[in-house]
């Protein structure tokens, strides 16, 4: 049976390579945008590809709205196999934790930690009730306890670092089930969010978003990957 998978932020950068990527390998992707016309626009230079690829209107700074986004799911295809949290900001690369205004310390925590919150909260239900689900929290090598010493990019910091707790959390809720849930760094990556100067393409970014999206049943959950390896957070 195919599976599906919701990409949230996956009309551009790295949230985009990995709709094409696991399209691919044979997944039924919903890409996840809060933008429809942008949205509809990469889902069709998708399809034109030949690959099975839906636009699904998804704002995660709006979470009354993610029953909505899980019903259309489900009213289609009956289950959600896998979630991938990318979408995310990063407004304040250069700001201190003592420079940036309160507005946008808040706007990074409600984009880049109680959206994934909340579509977990949402969806992860449904992963339980099937006893089947992986969700993959695309994070930052910039959220571990010994990048907080510097205080630059302290709020975007902090909510990579939430949310490697929010990766362990839901872990330990889900433990008995066939449902993992982890963190993994795609690296720095040449995107809006990374820049030209980044190391990396968002095709060379894929291999650990790819492989926690197929885990098998005896596979890591509650974990933190840089690609296959572990990191500690």
């Amino acid at each position: 049976m195919e599976k599906n998978v919701l990409v949230s932020g996956g009309n551009r950068g790295i949230g985009f390579e990995a709709c094409r990527q696991l399209a691919e390998t044979g997944f039924k992707v919903w890409l996840g945008s809060r933008d429809e016309e942008k949205g509809n626009e990469a889902a069709s230079r998708l399809q034109k590809e030949g690959l099975d690829v839906q636009q699904i209107f998804l704002d995660v700074a709006q979470p009354d709205r993610m029953d909505e986004v899980r019903d259309r799911i489900l009213k289609e295809d009956g289950r959600i196999d896998v979630l991938i949290n990318n979408a995310g900001i990063f407004p304040d690369k250069r700001s201190s934790i003592l420079d940036i205004d309160t507005v946008t310390f808040e706007d990074i925590q409600l984009v880049n930690y109680f959206g994934p919150y909340f579509l977990m909260s949402s969806l992860m239900p449904v992963m339980l009730k099937n006893n089947y689900g992986r969700i993959v929290n695309v994070a930052a090598e910039m959220g571990v306890s010994q990048a907080m010493d510097a205080p630059m990019a302290g709020a975007y910091k902090a909510s990579k670092y939430s949310l490697n707790a929010l990766t362990r959390l839901f872990a330990g809720a889900a433990r008995r089930k066939n449902v993992k849930v982890n963190s993994v760094s795609p690296g720095w990556v040449k995107t809006e969010l990374g820049g030209e100067k980044a190391e990396r393409k968002p095709e060379e970014a894929m291999e650990g978003i790819l492989w926690l999206s197929q885990l098998e049943e005896d596979g890591p959950t509650g974990k933190f990957f840089r690609d296959r390896d572990e990191l500690e957070f």
